[in-house]
């Protein structure tokens, strides 16, 4: 999903991959120093809620922006990508210029023709030809147009709050390995604090829910989707979603380890979690970020670990985040949009220069730098920026090193690639279903998602 990286900028450590030293320049939209802008841009910030520190930052990064390029004028818009609200922000025409959305809908919203064409634009920067293949076919069509740029990846992740592992009398630097030892450690969190969920999972009509459980299946090794396009099945009922919808029913009605809240969103999720009310959930390897500038966590209480894998085809699914320009938006806007995006998402991830000036932008503002994530451009580029951000970085990277050291032994494995939001909306209701019935017909409720899935898919993919 990622859902988004949804939303908020952090320096990208294990994301980072440039190779060039020097600023990027675009010929074209400037102006003398003082003259009136001759573009505007509205381009997407931070979530509604951010901190006063973090709006600082963002909004220093801005001014920095427009001193450099005084031909462009810049508003930034609070922005919080969720399938609902990006669906109507979208039919509203109400989006800004530049905005964020998921790897899982790039190409359909550039096939549909509801993003710009960015291929000429996007050219032009060195950091185009830097790209993993993988990572920038998300933010390509299918005719080979460039309609996204794709500026942040990550992979699913154990998230484990150590102040209630120590409290339980758990060991903090040995997160669970097994999701039997997943169960227990949520058992002996919740004997040691009532209050608190030992182990939470989303569980709102937002996607969100769909979206973990589709994580837990591919980590006992199923998938809940095979094939691509018109040709792909909904396959809900296969034995890894079985297991994890067991293995929930079991945590909810028989351990009584899941607390008392089954709504729980991206957003809300990480504020739970800041919030000492849960010991372990999954979610993006990135949302520190989200749980310093939104809900001041403590750093001292997180922990990262990697997904237990279970099964001869388990896996860790993962995604990332793309930044696209509203189709509305006119030549010399997109051309605007690209410096903004070159500025904003990409030097920071490919040149010294905006790297060191991203990192103290953030530490002025004792905002996150460092925070791991999946790369997207070469390794070359990692090792260098990898250099360049040391000595910034100000998260507690000893308590990610369970997740970083041992992510990159694990398969990945892609979102769904058919109508990917539909088909985690179909599988909301199974979630929320499993949380509120004690007698909840698994089988039963897979199957009948399952054909309202095939359904999603027979109309995300029907004929225009």
């Amino acid at each position: 999903m990622k859902l988004r990286i949804r939303g908020n900028r952090s320096i990208r450590m294990l994301a980072a991959m440039g190779a060039t030293g020097s600023l990027v320049a675009v010929a074209g939209l400037t102006s003398p120093a003082g003259a009136t802008p001759t573009v505007s841009i509205s381009v997407a910030s931070l979530v509604p809620g951010a901190t006063a520190a973090a709006t600082a930052a963002f909004n220093k990064q801005v001014a920095q922006f427009e001193r450099a390029n005084p031909g462009i004028h810049v508003k930034s818009t609070q922005y919080d990508w969720t399938g609902p609200t990006f669906a109507a922000d979208l039919a509203a025409g109400t989006l800004p210029t530049v905005f964020t959305v998921p790897f899982t809908d790039g190409r359909a919203l550039g096939q549909a023709g509801q993003l710009a064409n960015l291929t000429k634009y996007a050219e032009q920067y060195p950091w185009f030809k830097e790209f993993n293949p993988a990572v920038i076919a998300e933010g390509t069509d299918a005719k080979g147009r460039i309609i996204a740029i794709p500026e942040a990846a990550y992979a699913q992740a154990l998230q484990y709050n150590r102040g209630l592992f120590v409290k339980a009398g758990l060991k903090p630097n040995s997160p669970p390995t097994t999701w039997a030892q997943v169960e227990s450690d949520a058992k002996a969190i919740v004997k040691a604090d009532p209050n608190a969920a030992g182990f939470a999972v989303m569980g709102a009509s937002d996607n969100t829910a769909g979206w973990i459980l589709t994580t837990l299946t591919d980590a006992f090794g199923g998938r809940v989707e095979t094939g691509v396009g018109a040709k792909a099945k909904a396959t809900f009922d296969n034995p890894g979603t079985v297991a994890a919808l067991n293995m929930i029913h079991t945590m909810r009605w028989v351990d009584n380890s899941m607390g008392s809240k089954f709504g729980l969103s991206w957003g809300t999720s990480n504020q739970a979690f800041a919030a000492g009310q849960v010991g372990m959930f999954i979610s993006g390897s990135d949302v520190y970020t989200n749980m310093v500038q939104a809900y001041d966590i403590n750093p001292g209480i997180y922990g990262l670990a990697p997904l237990p894998l279970q099964g001869k085809n388990a896996g860790v699914l993962g995604g990332g985040t793309l930044a696209a320009v509203k189709p509305t938006a006119s030549p010399n806007q997109i051309a605007a949009a690209l410096k903004w995006i070159n500025f904003y998402y990409m030097q920071p991830l490919s040149t010294r220069q905006g790297a060191i000036r991203n990192a103290n932008a953030l530490l002025a503002q004792k905002q996150p730098i460092g925070v791991p994530e999946f790369p997207v451009l070469n390794k070359q580029a990692f090792v260098l920026a990898q250099k360049w951000i040391k000595p910034f970085i100000n998260v507690p990277v000893k308590q990610m090193a369970s997740f970083t050291n041992g992510i990159l032994n694990d398969p990945l494995i892609p979102e769904p690639e058919s109508v990917t939001q539909a088909i985690y909306g179909d599988l909301d209701s199974v979630v929320q279903s499993v949380l509120t019935d004690p007698n909840a017909n698994i089988p039963a409720l897979l199957n009948a998602a399952n054909a309202t899935g095939q359904a999603s898919i027979a109309t995300g993919n029907a004929p225009s």
